[in-house]
């Protein structure tokens, strides 16, 4: 390939995305725009919200489009007159169709949060996790028209801690997913990667969470719920119901003990301490809110708020 600097095209919507943007700035590559999803009201005043892909973009000092889609003539029309060598796509948010995956010169490259061809879909991080998994990491690849089923460039692994929530183990895969996107572009340069296709049997899926997808099933063994409860926070957070009342968990400890109490029910344990029967042993709540207030310590929220044994929590 010779020397002319590639011309990228950068796609990308959230926090995950903002480490690839900044080591594209970083090591001088020729972003001629990004593109970005439509600012969007969020909070109880519905105010509009720019992406972080977008601020960071424009400190920057790069091109910024939103589209509302892609799909249009102009959309096409920007990007032919840009001729970019490469689509680089860090979790965009919307599906690009073979036409525009085949407007760069060399191809698409997605960064994608997990070891394909394990856990394509939107929430690798949070399924990985959930599953208790040892390690996850990301991986590169040319995009094709599937869910995350385009030939592998490179990828890289990444241990999971026992503390990990999907917050903390995604602010590491974004920064690994950064430097493999850097690494991955030089070996396009220099001529030296031969993409792999993927093993289809081996997939495995991590589809779309939900917002009642939290709510903690405590048939499931006290080690899957712990697991569960750190795979959805902070989104789309664990709950479960006392009464009527909504409870958020926000953290757990299991605890391997014969439980003959039914899953839910409290257990009569020391006065600072919050101790639920699961499937399969007993699970320590840590910290929690209720429905009103915010995120406590168990023994704060126990001063204010008293659940008896023998309660079930469902």
């Amino acid at each position: 390939m010779n020397n002319r600097k590639l011309k990228i095209i950068f796609m990308g919507t959230p926090e995950f995305a903002v480490p690839s943007l900044k080591e594209l700035h970083n090591n001088n590559y020729d972003v001629v725009l990004v593109v970005t999803q439509p600012d969007r009201p969020k909070g109880r005043g519905r105010k509009l919200i720019s992406p972080p892909v977008k601020e960071t973009a424009i400190s920057l000092g790069y091109e910024v489009i939103q589209p509302v889609s892609i799909k249009t003539d102009d959309f096409k029309e920007i990007v032919q007159k840009l001729k970019p060598d490469i689509f680089v796509v860090a979790a965009y948010g919307h599906i690009l169709t073979k036409k525009i995956l085949e407007m760069p010169e060399i191809g698409s490259i997605n960064i994608h949060a997990s070891l394909l061809p394990e856990y394509r879909g939107s929430a690798p991080i949070q399924w990985a996790i959930i599953n208790r998994e040892k390690e996850t990491g990301v991986t590169t690849m040319f995009m094709n028209e599937g869910l995350d089923t385009g030939d592998i460039l490179l990828s890289a692994k990444l241990e999971i801690a026992p503390d990990d929530t999907s917050a903390t183990l995604h602010d590491r895969l974004a920064k690994l997913g950064a430097h493999l996107l850097i690494k991955t572009i030089k070996a396009i340069e220099a001529e030296e990667l031969k993409p792999i296709p993927q093993d289809h049997k081996k997939a495995t899926y991590a589809p779309l969470l939900k917002k009642n997808d939290g709510h903690i099933n405590w048939k499931k063994s006290a080690e899957d719920i712990e697991a569960f409860i750190r795979g959805i926070t902070p989104w789309p957070g664990a709950f479960t119901f006392y009464g009527d009342k909504r409870l958020k968990i926000f953290a757990a400890r299991p605890i391997l003990t014969d439980i003959t109490a039914p899953p839910g029910t409290v257990i009569k344990c020391f006065t600072d301490e919050l101790r639920i029967a699961t499937g399969k042993g007993a699970l320590s709540i840590l910290k929690i809110q209720g429905e009103s207030g915010k995120q406590l310590s168990i023994r704060d929220f126990l001063r204010g708020h008293s659940i008896a044994p023998g309660t079930i929590l469902n």
